[in-house]
């Protein structure tokens, strides 16, 4: 992720370095809450903005499998374009984004990794009985005193959302409706995939305060169901 140049973060100072205490290089940058109103305003900034953060998550999620999960707006900064060269050049440039604090990340096994995976392609193309088995294999120690309820109710929930008065919903609210119904028939899921899931929900929170337009499960969906990829899955990262 370091070599990417549209995403930075603070690099530590050796040998100022100690479990105790951390010292890193200081990131000059304005906090992203700047950019969320107004989206008149440096509206193609805000639009690239939204889609390095998208792109930046998905990386860790399935080419790093190392997940930043404290992607609150107080740790990110935005570093606009510097306003040098010529008109052209400046219109090609893009904002970098800076993550604070990764002091909290989550590594998920590659079962886990495999079954998320496996559940944001069943929400994306909205096939209920999939998600809901997907997520009953979220724990390793599943409790669900209802596993059968659990899986119809969701699935009679995603028929809805394919009707036209379903359609309607966001895919975020699905998601916040599908994690109630989790909670409801209290389903167990393990730690670290709950950190990616509700990691995933804060981004794409403060994406849609950028770019309303901005559909974070439409990009996840046209990255899963791209199965006969030509060049490795890191290739459209890059």
């Amino acid at each position: 992720m370091r070599a990417w140049k549209d995403v930075s973060f603070p690099k530590p100072l050796y040998p100022l370095v100690h479990p105790s205490v951390l010292v890193e290089t200081f990131e000059k940058g304005d906090g992203i809450s700047l950019y969320f109103e107004g989206l008149e305003e440096n509206a193609r900034i805000k639009r690239d903005i939204a889609h390095i953060g998208t792109h930046a998550l998905l990386k860790m999620l399935l080419v790093d499998n190392f997940v930043h999960a404290d992607m609150h707006p107080g740790n990110i900064l935005v570093r606009a374009p510097q306003k040098k060269g010529s008109r052209k050049n400046l219109f090609r440039a893009k904002p970098q984004v800076i993550f604070l604090d990764v002091g909290m990340t989550a590594e998920l096994s590659k079962t886990d990794q495999a079954n998320l995976l496996d559940f944001f392609k069943a929400v994306a193309i909205r096939d209920g009985r999939t998600a809901a088995e997907c997520t009953l294999r979220l724990s390793k120690r599943q409790s669900c005193p209802n596993p059968k309820a659990f899986i119809e109710e969701l699935d009679k929930t995603f028929t809805f959302w394919g009707t036209p008065e379903g359609d309607i919903f966001h895919p975020a609210e699905c998601m916040y409706q599908l994690l109630d119904t989790v909670r409801r028939y209290k389903v167990n899921v393990d730690s670290n995939v709950c950190t990616v899931m509700v990691t995933i929900l804060v981004l794409e929170g403060w994406q849609r305060k950028l770019d309303p337009n901005y559909d974070i499960m439409h990009t996840l969906k046209t990255l899963l169901l791209k199965e006969d990829w030509a060049q490795p899955i890191d290739y459209f990262f890059s």
